[in-house]
């Protein structure tokens, strides 16, 4: 089905690229701020370190002290989440809040140096800290402290959560927005399409002609390959029409001439050879006029409609002069008129071979009827006759397959008819009824504008 179908192709892909670009967004937009409150926190700790550094002093005998530890009372709150730490050679400075708590810190950074690293915290904790290694000038020469600030992570990855599940409702209403942005443009991209497939019905119903030039340029040479494949059609039924028309020409001067030989035979006395050559005489023209009227069927534009119930009461009333007709108890369908997609003259000449061999095999009654279902028009005749046999009807549905055209009768009269259905898109439909045979002509209903 998504093979099948651009719109749904489009649609599938489009959504899973826009699932992959949220994903990645939402991954990307937690990454970045993350990296941005950590350079919040080290600029923080960073403040903290330099106001411990300058609260650092050394005595007249070089004896350093912490003069002012920072006044923040979380740093005297036993593992309140905040802490620093200060050493010096063999001495060291910590907060409060670290309790009886000793960092853990890695390799000393060489002096004017920082880092911010994650270390382990108190009761299981991470720390977020800035470890920097500064020289303090003392009277008895240069000292090397260790600056230590840190912060617990957890407060980081609380925020950085809160900052995700705050962030998921505006990436939801942006997939939205995205999700609509891309249906319009698949509907407005994918219109040109919907308009050449109506384009496209319309010829087939012989309302237009040609596409022409009127199409974007990205299906301009599929629709200038259409119109050529038309042109070149077009041409080529106009040749096979001269071509049947050159034939039937040409027999006709012979086929007299053959007539006229039979004429002389039987003046002659030698009826049976008159008959024989009238007899070929008459299969040659009933071949010519098959395939002249093929080649008409070819040519006619399936465009062209007729009123079903206008030519049924027509070819009845036809009928009803001649001998067969005059004798049985016709039922006409009358009322809205029902119109089918094929020319008025195709119509007449498959009803009229169909219902004369109603007629001529007929007992008593026949009925008819023309109904329109969706998009197809039903007509059905049936007679009280002694129907067909099962292999005719066996044989005729066979595709490629036509009843035997040797003979007048039900054959040849069922197989124009079948014909000239299958010309207009359509079929015949025939089974045996007790009495009768029932004939169900089926042909696309006209599009009526």
């Amino acid at each position: 089905m998504i093979r099948d179908s651009l719109r749904l192709r489009l649609a599938l892909s489009g959504l899973i690229v826009m699932a992959i670009s949220l994903a990645a967004a939402q991954v990307g937009l937690s990454i970045l701020f993350n990296r941005h409150a950590e350079r919040a926190i080290a600029a923080d700790l960073l403040d903290l370190s330099d106001y411990l550094a300058a609260t650092i002093r050394a005595d007249a005998t070089g004896t350093l002290a912490l003069t002012q530890p920072p006044p923040d009372p979380a740093y005297d709150r036993p593992y309140s989440g905040r802490y620093w730490a200060v050493t010096a050679g063999d001495k060291s400075w910590n907060s409060r809040s670290l309790w009886d708590f000793t960092l853990v810190l890695p390799e000393a950074l060489p002096p004017g140096e920082s880092a911010l690293i994650t270390i382990p915290g108190p009761q299981d904790t991470a720390l977020l800290a800035l470890d920097r290694s500064v020289i303090r000038q003392t009277p008895q020469g240069e000292r090397l402290l260790r600056i230590t600030t840190a912060l617990d992570r957890s407060r980081l990855d609380t925020a950085r959560t809160t900052f995700e599940a705050e962030m998921l409702p505006w990436i939801a209403a942006f997939g939205i927005l995205v999700l609509f942005a891309g249906w319009l443009q698949i509907r407005v991209g994918l219109a040109p399409l919907s308009t050449l497939a109506e384009t496209l019905k319309f010829l087939t119903a012989g309302r237009m002609e040609r596409i022409g030039p009127t199409v974007p340029e990205e299906i301009a040479p599929l629709a200038a390959q259409i119109d050529q494949l038309l042109d070149a059609r077009a041409g080529e039924i106009e040749r096979s029409r001269r071509r049947a028309a050159d034939l039937a020409h040409g027999l006709k001067t012979p086929l007299q001439a053959l007539l006229a030989d039979a004429s002389r035979l039987r003046d002659t006395g030698r009826e049976a050879e008159a008959a024989g050559i009238e007899t070929i005489v008459a299969s040659i023209r009933q071949q010519v006029d098959r395939e002249l009227a093929r080649a008409t069927l070819i040519g006619e534009q399936t465009g062209r409609q007729a009123d079903v119930i206008r030519v049924l009461q027509g070819v009845v009333r036809v009928i009803q002069r001649t001998p067969d007709g005059a004798r049985l108890s016709w039922h006409i369908p009358e009322g809205t008129a029902v119109f089918a997609r094929i020319d008025s003259a195709d119509l007449t000449e498959a009803l009229g071979a169909l219902i004369e061999n109603a007629a001529a095999h007929a007992t008593r009654t026949i009925r008819l009827d023309a109904c329109r279902t969706a998009d197809r028009v039903l007509i059905t005749i049936i007679d009280d006759g002694p129907g067909l046999p099962e292999d005719q009807i066996a044989r005729l549905r066979r595709r490629g397959q036509r009843l035997d055209t040797s003979g007048d009768g039900n054959g040849f009269g069922l197989s124009i008819a079948d014909e000239i259905a299958s010309r207009a898109q359509g079929s015949l439909e025939i089974r045996n009824r007790t009495p009768g045979l029932e004939v169900v002509l089926d042909l696309p209903a006209a599009v009526l504008t």
